[in-house]
């Protein structure tokens, strides 16, 4: 399965793992699929920058996305980490954002390089559950690094980058 992700940026398209996570790839989906992520936006800048991650000792590059303020969000669900699918966190993954194992809800985000730490057993998060990674970007890498570079204070990008519309096309 594919989705178009149109953003005030360019198009981005990611093929999703359906058969190696199908719990996070449905739950991506029904987002998608209620119109939770048009008017959402590419809201977050993870860059390899001093000033951009203060606070942690394992750096990351990602941009992270949410829906529209005004949507409620589905209940969280089970963590399919990536021992168990079998998927890593590389250039162009997409993933399940979270703040606990077992919390992912609408939030997601795309790596911008390899980012091994990300994957279960990686040292981004003190419980080292990772995240959950559910597809991978097949087309517009350079629209995901324009959103990236795009002006930010701290990770907030400023402004956020509109998502126009997300379309499921095959």
């Amino acid at each position: 399965m594919k989705v178009r992700i149109e953003t005030a940026c360019g198009e981005i398209v990611v093929i999703l793992a359906t058969q190696q996570a199908p719990l996070t790839v449905a739950n991506f989906v029904r987002y998608v699929q209620a119109g939770a992520y048009t008017d959402g936006a590419f809201w977050r800048t993870v860059v390899m920058n001093p000033d951009n991650q203060p606070a942690n000792d394992v750096k990351i590059e990602v941009i992270q996305a949410t829906c529209r303020d005004d949507v409620r969000k589905f209940d969280a669900i089970a963590m399919e980490q990536t021992r168990t699918t079998g998927l890593a966190h590389r250039d162009g993954t997409i993933s399940m954002a979270r703040f606990a194992p077992d919390s992912a809800q609408a939030d997601f985000f795309i790596c911008i390089g390899d980012q091994p730490e990300l994957d279960q057993g990686g040292r981004r998060n003190p419980d080292g559950w990772g995240f959950a990674a559910f597809g991978q970007v097949v087309e517009g890498m350079d629209v995901v690094r324009q959103i990236q570079r795009q002006p930010h204070h701290e990770q907030r990008l400023t402004p956020a980058v509109v998502i126009h519309q997300m379309t499921i096309i095959e």
